[in-house]
């Protein structure tokens, strides 16, 4: 009986709500719509007031606000709506549903106006230049509702290395905060960063911060001695470190420039952002080609040089011979044993292996290549006076 007096005033049934309204979080920018249900509304009249202003939004079906963002529309005078197009920070804030009732009766709902994320310019740092050994600070200020949290991490996927006061290293994949500060930088820590800023309002957001670590320029040579058979091509390397990059070209001793041509074919190849493989490729080496190469780099900092020597070796144009299974020979042999049928028409071969007292010269093979006529004949001569000097003594005596 309690229960049926308060839903009737004067015979008339009085309007109830049907259910609380939900309350919105809604990004910016986006539309907010709030639900007012009521039952038995009768004649009475729904009106939506903003509480925090006390501003009068819509009665019935008639938009009282100047907001031309604010509509108002039912559905069988049970089920009201507030719509706000276009939500912006100052819609943030409680409505009421209200009935024209004595007395009135109302209900409120929340409007809860988030922001994504977004980088504060002014408070955001720049690609950073810094020397090697020094420290590289950059920060990421980030605004939006709620507050994001900011994390580092870096492009490449390598770890970020931070040093405590006392210069202890830890290597971390993210870095949570809005400063991050690397001491005693290192060549290795050059990179692009990423600033992250999230507060579980889409989009996330990020921002590129490359860190160049300057340095004097660095040259490593994995052969400083090189060889080569004339009439072959090689190919002369040197390993260069810079930041800035460094120019890089090559001189022969004692200081001529290098120009690139079909006998001099040069390439340098980045293999990251402060390392460079140069290399040159001597085709058809020629004699005068023989001697020291120099493999220069420079930038800002300084310069560098390192020198790598090219030389000889025996080339496959030699008469090479096996040794025999057993020979004895007498001394009046050694010069006249000629084992070359062609040995007649050799001159002058030069070679840097030593000769055996039979001026024989030994290949790395252990094969035998013997030397040219001229020396052998000298030999020869040589031998066959001092035998007929030493018969004339006898026959003396």
């Amino acid at each position: 009986m309690a229960s049926l007096k308060r839903r009737k005033m004067g015979g008339v049934e009085v309007p109830e709500f049907g259910e609380p309204i939900t309350n919105l979080t809604v990004p910016i920018g986006r539309d907010a719509t709030f639900k007012c249900i009521v039952v038995n509304l009768g004649n009475y009249r729904v009106g939506w007031v903003k509480a925090d202003t006390k501003a009068i939004q819509a009665i019935h079906e008639h938009v009282i606000t100047h907001n031309h963002r604010v509509s108002v529309s039912h559905s069988d005078h049970s089920t009201w709506y507030l719509h706000i197009k276009n939500v912006q920070e100052e819609d943030r804030g409680q409505y009421m549903c209200q009935i024209n009732t004595d007395p009135m009766k109302s209900q409120m709902g929340y409007l809860d106006v988030v922001i994504p994320p977004d980088f504060i310019p002014e408070e955001t740092s720049g690609d950073t230049m810094v020397p090697e050994g020094g420290i590289a600070r950059v920060s990421c200020k980030a605004r939006g509702i709620p507050p994001p949290r900011v994390m580092w991490k870096r492009e490449d996927g390598q770890d970020i290395v931070v040093r405590d006061s006392i210069g202890a290293k830890t290597k971390v994949h993210t870095y949570q905060g809005e400063v991050l500060n690397l001491t005693k930088i290192s060549r290795s820590e050059m990179g692009t960063y990423l600033c992250i800023a999230g507060n579980g309002v889409p989009p996330t957001v990020s921002k590129r911060i490359h860190i160049s670590v300057h340095f004097h320029p660095v040259i490593q040579v994995p052969n400083q001695l090189v060889g080569a058979p004339l009439g072959t091509d090689v190919t002369l390397e040197c390993y260069v470190e810079s930041s800035p990059k460094s120019i890089n070209y090559w001189v022969k001793d004692p200081g001529e420039l290098i120009i690139p041509s079909d006998h001099h074919e040069m390439t340098v190849r980045q293999k990251s952002m402060f390392e460079a493989e140069m290399s040159m490729t001597i085709k058809n080496i020629r004699r005068e080609d023989l001697g020291s190469y120099i493999c220069v780099a420079k930038n800002s900092l300084g310069d560098v040089e390192s020198k790598i020597r090219l030389y000889e070796i025996p080339g496959n144009n030699r008469h090479i011979f096996n040794y025999p299974d057993e020979r004895t020979t007498s001394d009046d042999e050694y010069g006249t044993e000629i084992y070359d049928e062609d040995f007649e028409n050799k001159v002058d071969e030069k070679s840097n292996r030593v000769p055996d007292r039979a001026n024989k010269w030994y290949a790395n093979e252990g094969k035998i290549i013997l030397t040219t006529l001229n020396n052998a004949a000298i030999c020869s001569t040589t031998l066959t006076i001092t035998t007929i000097f030493l018969r004339l003594i006898k026959f003396l005596l």
